[in-house]
């Protein structure tokens, strides 16, 4: 019996051994073992409720700041598509799909006259992802504007996460793992749709200045230590511009990760490791990663 055998009738497309590799920003990692892209949330907790519980399962969005293993992934990885990418406001409320591109969110919110999500101009991925790690940038993020959020649970259960419950600090939610995002309620304040766009320009502009947007990269690799900025250390420690195989620390901003030529996850991830021993040895600082690194290493 294989794993398509086990895994209930869908609506939307599910597919086995399917290259993930395409679907990543740093174009890196082997195959999921299945490839669920659910056609509505009813198909996914359908899914979700049918699925017996010895079968892992994944979500995946656009991969923005993840690193796929070469050996691919066990079980199924979850997909969200363009059903859940829908972006509407009301008010001063924004509602955004799980798959909605952060970009995208604060485009819609600003041509309502809604500000303080201009940061997720500066942010890549999409809202699920956002959600799942607190996102921000220049000073602001997720927990700063964020309502609620819509989530379906290993059983398909839905439940309404609450900012309290959604346990943020830096970088970090504390909701249960297993959850999987689906919509999200934030609450912007007003201002005229022209200033709320020229934050978000100057926001891009910095952006486009100081890292490499334009490469194979997955966003800053490390957080930020407390007290600390993760690229000077990396700089003080002589891993700007470090490379390892095709991956390499990225010579314009040192706390991004580039696949510069051909690189491996195993590459990327050896470079990671020799990075964060360097910063411990020379400057005495633990780096933690903020790039997700998920599947299986290569046989």
């Amino acid at each position: 019996m294989t794993l398509l055998d086990r895994l209930p009738d869908v609506r939307g497309s599910l597919r086995a051994d399917v290259p993930l590799a395409p679907f990543t920003w740093l174009r890196v990692g082997g195959a999921a073992e299945a490839l669920f892209m659910p056609k509505d949330e009813a198909d996914l907790a359908h899914f979700l409720s049918s699925t017996p519980d010895d079968i892992p399962v994944q979500i995946l969005g656009v991969a923005s700041n993840t690193i796929i293993r070469d050996g691919g992934i066990k079980g199924v990885v979850i997909r969200l598509g363009p059903a859940f990418g829908k972006v509407s406001t009301e008010r001063l409320h924004v509602t955004a799909g799980a798959a909605a591109l952060d970009k995208s969110v604060a485009k819609k919110a600003a041509a309502a006259g809604i500000a303080g999500l201009e940061f997720y101009a500066g942010v890549p991925g999409t809202i699920g992802g956002a959600l799942r790690m607190n996102a921000g940038c220049y000073g602001a993020e997720t927990k700063d504007v964020l309502i609620n959020a819509v989530a379906l649970d290993r059983r398909g259960r839905r439940q309404i996460m609450t900012l309290d419950e959604m346990q943020y600090s830096y970088r970090h939610c504390g909701a249960a793992s297993d959850l999987i995002f689906t919509e999200a309620v934030y609450k912007g304040t007003r201002d005229e749709p022209a200033a709320i766009t020229a934050r978000m320009d100057e926001i891009t502009a910095k952006r486009e200045a100081s890292q490499p947007i334009r490469e194979k990269t997955g966003g800053s690799t490390f957080k930020n230590p407390e007290g600390h900025s993760s690229w000077k250390l990396i700089d003080a420690a002589g891993c700007r511009g470090l490379r390892i195989g095709g991956a390499q620390m990225s010579e314009q901003h040192c706390n991004f990760m580039i696949n510069a030529d051909g690189a491996t996850a195993a590459d990327l991830e050896e470079l990671g490791e020799a990075v964060r021993a360097k910063v411990l040895e020379t400057q005495g600082v633990q780096l933690d990663w903020e790039v997700r690194r998920i599947g299986e290493t290569a046989c």
